[in-house]
């Protein structure tokens, strides 16, 4: 029991790294010797440190190991991220083409809207009661002003 409670602390000694390659490495071992210091970014505490210290032949093989593992690039992990980010720009391209529309009919739409403000005719809308209300000078200014607006923001 007391074997247990003592390998408990050894357990969870973990280093942390940096290869070569730029991978992140975690592992109950230390890393490399050809790993320089700047590239080790978390290290056990001391007393787990002292008693994970591998001998120079287990160094040897845990050299091998990641020497023996698949490249960092996974080719089915690779094909299916450039689809997702080429779906995603297709997605983006579709948006943008259709803000483009709706600012090409509001550029329309306020063009003509303004073209009638300006024929010096009475103009008449709806209000919120559903009564017919003629625009006086006030209102025209305003709803001149409001297509302005629009067009200088849709018809660009």
């Amino acid at each position: 029991m007391l074997m247990l409670a003592l390998a408990a602390p050894l357990a969870h000694a973990q280093w942390k790294w940096r290869d070569q390659t730029g991978q992140i490495n975690a592992s109950d071992r230390p890393p490399p010797r050809d790993i320089p210091e700047k590239d080790i970014l978390a290290r056990p505490a001391p007393e787990a440190r002292r008693a994970s210290t591998p001998a120079p032949a287990a160094s040897a093989a845990s050299a091998a190991v990641p020497a023996a593992r698949p490249p960092a690039g996974d080719p089915q992990l690779e094909a299916r991220r450039r689809a997702a980010e080429q779906e995603q720009a297709a997605k983006a391209k579709a948006e943008d083409e259709r803000n483009k529309q709706l600012r090409a009919e509001n550029c329309r739409r306020a063009r003509g809207h303004l073209a009638a403000l300006e024929t010096g005719q009475r103009i008449a809308r709806i209000n919120e009661k559903g009564e017919r209300e003629v625009l006086d000078d006030r209102g025209i200014a305003e709803e001149t002003r409001q297509a302005r607006s629009v067009i200088a923001s849709d018809c660009r």
